[in-house]
């Protein structure tokens, strides 16, 4: 099977057109020649997202943003920690426990690395509650632990969870994030997280809905890594502030 080019028109901006026909194969995506170029494709979105997120923390920094953790003392964090050397490690733990995982799950792991805009912006004292972007598939802010310890635990009670009847348990989502409300210090519904196991090259992204993941991207930079809705006219310049020139995705 010849390749469709699928790398040339993504970076000639043909990016809809390439998503849709990725989403369209399917598992299929992995058979004959097909993998390697829409691995390519993965991986390009991945770097570009890195951009997008290195540019917002810089933004953020410039207007006096404080990141911080999601707990009552507000302990400084660093909002951007690229792939380390457990990196590697994450990515074969996903290979090895899922039959498929989605491409741009693995070209985050291996491109972007541990994403937390949680904190406080001296304009916006609300900014929190805007689901600022979190992403942690290497656990990175959390040295003193095995992330995928924390994911064999959460598979283990999945696969022990009622496999029918009202309190089934739906598919296993891999969790990344805290929710919208746990990111701002209140009790709050399951992680947002990839659903697996997924064979297509973009998986789909459990967080406020369910949605592929790279639209889940392309809504979060639309909004300056804040996409929940805001009320007035200072949060949206902040956010419009944050989201100009960032890449496509």
């Amino acid at each position: 099977m010849g390749s469709p080019g699928w790398l040339d028109r993504y970076s000639a901006g043909q990016r809809a057109d390439v998503w849709h026909e990725l989403r369209q194969l399917g598992a299929a995506v992995h058979e004959g020649d097909l993998e390697a170029e829409a691995q390519q494709v993965c991986d390009e979105m991945a770097r570009r997202a890195r951009r997008n997120i290195e540019t917002i923390v810089e933004r953020l920094d410039e207007q006096g943003y404080r990141f911080h953790a999601n707990d009552d003392d507000l302990t400084p964090v660093v909002p951007h920690r690229p792939p380390g050397a457990d990196a590697p490690r994450i990515v074969e733990w996903l290979q090895s426990h899922f039959d498929r995982v989605p491409m741009t799950l693995l070209s985050w792991a291996r491109h972007v690395g541990d994403v937390w805009l949680v904190g406080t912006h001296p304009q916006w004292p609300e900014s929190t509650a805007a689901d600022p972007l979190v992403i942690e598939v290497e656990g990175s802010q959390y040295p003193e632990h095995s992330i995928t310890d924390y994911f064999e635990e959460e598979l283990r009670s999945y696969r022990e969870w009622p496999t029918h009847g009202d309190e089934a348990a739906g598919p296993f989502v891999l969790p990344v994030a805290p929710d919208r409300l746990h990111k701002d210090s209140t009790s709050g519904g399951p992680p947002y997280g990839f659903r697996l196991p997924d064979g297509c090259a973009d998986g789909l992204f459990a967080a406020e809905t369910v949605m592929p993941f790279v639209d889940y991207l392309s809504w979060v930079f639309r909004n300056g890594g804040f996409p929940a809705s805001t009320a007035s006219r200072e949060q949206w310049r902040i956010k419009r502030s944050l989201a100009e020139g960032l890449l496509p995705l």
